[in-house]
């Protein structure tokens, strides 16, 4: 009998995150990455009412890279470096924190005036040991450049990395999957087989993977290498992600992510210090948990 091709199912837990409710998958004490990824947050869909949004004040982040990636609605982004970017349904922002970062994410004044919907994924994807200390940077790609796949009921974007053939323009630091993908009701696509590890998270619909019926929130983490197909049984949209297994544990307190224990505890100080610097435009921030 063949080996059932899904290794874990994941079920959301509710977080709050500047008075917006989050459904979060990774990090979980069974699996604390799939590939690069060690953070993975499912927001809405919501609809908020008129001058109501989403203030995530400004906080820090070391040793990773934060991943952006909207459904519906928008968000103002900020950091340390004097970026400004509004971030809309289809574009894909990726902060590298690497050595050290702040930023801030709030709803875009023109869009709190009059309320409306916010939906999709936040996720973060630990660098490799090489890169932890990288220099912090700030990419913006819209929708337009980003490659997309049509046909047979299905609708591929490869947000970043490679899948299908195509690869992303976002630089990535390893072999990485992450792609939002709208299935018609019947329509089937396979996941890509080449990724070391791999997981699909369904945001809308039901989906059959393997004889298993999943619903809308959870997340299915796949073994190596298994070949695994999904059906459609509704329209359905879908994200897979994964890619290379991360070059050892990462240690994830807060906002920082790193190798290092003693790396966090220098983080914390320079958090507490001031040392990350100004948010530009920003006077509020977020207070080191104590």
């Amino acid at each position: 009998m063949a080996e059932d091709p899904i290794e874990l199912l994941i079920e959301p837990r509710p977080r709050d995150i500047g008075g917006f409710e989050v459904r979060r998958l990774l990090p979980v004490a069974q699996r604390r990455s799939v590939g690069p990824f060690v953070f993975f947050d499912q927001m809405g869909p919501a609809t908020f009412a008129a001058e109501h949004g989403v203030d995530v004040r400004p906080h820090p982040h070391i040793g990773l890279a934060t991943v952006t990636y909207l459904f519906q609605g928008e968000i103002l982004h900020r950091d340390t470096l004097g970026s400004v970017q509004v971030i809309r349904p289809g574009d894909v922002n990726w902060m590298t924190a690497g050595s050290g970062i702040a930023h801030s994410e709030r709803t875009p004044a023109e869009t709190r005036s009059t309320g409306g919907p916010l939906f999709g994924i936040q996720s973060w994807v630990a660098l490799p040991k090489a890169h932890e200390e990288a220099d912090p940077a700030f990419f913006h790609h819209p929708a337009r450049t980003l490659p997309k796949i049509d046909g047979e009921g299905k609708a591929v974007t490869i947000i970043a990395g490679t899948a299908f053939g195509r690869r992303a323009p976002v630089a990535t630091f390893s072999e990485t999957l992450y792609c939002d993908v709208m299935l018609k009701a019947g329509a089937k696509i396979e996941v890509p087989i080449e990724h070391e590890e791999r997981a699909i998270q369904p945001v809308l619909g039901r989906i059959s993977v393997s004889g298993h019926e999943v619903g809308s929130g959870s997340m299915l983490v796949l073994r190596s290498k298994e070949p695994v197909v999904i059906e459609a049984l509704d329209d359905a949209r879908l994200m897979l992600l994964g890619g290379a297994r991360l070059d050892g544990p990462r240690n994830i307190w807060w906002n920082f992510v790193s190798s290092s224990k003693d790396r966090i505890e220098q983080a914390k100080a320079d958090w507490k210090a001031g040392r990350f610097g100004p948010v530009p435009g920003e006077t509020e921030f977020i207070p080191l948990p104590e």
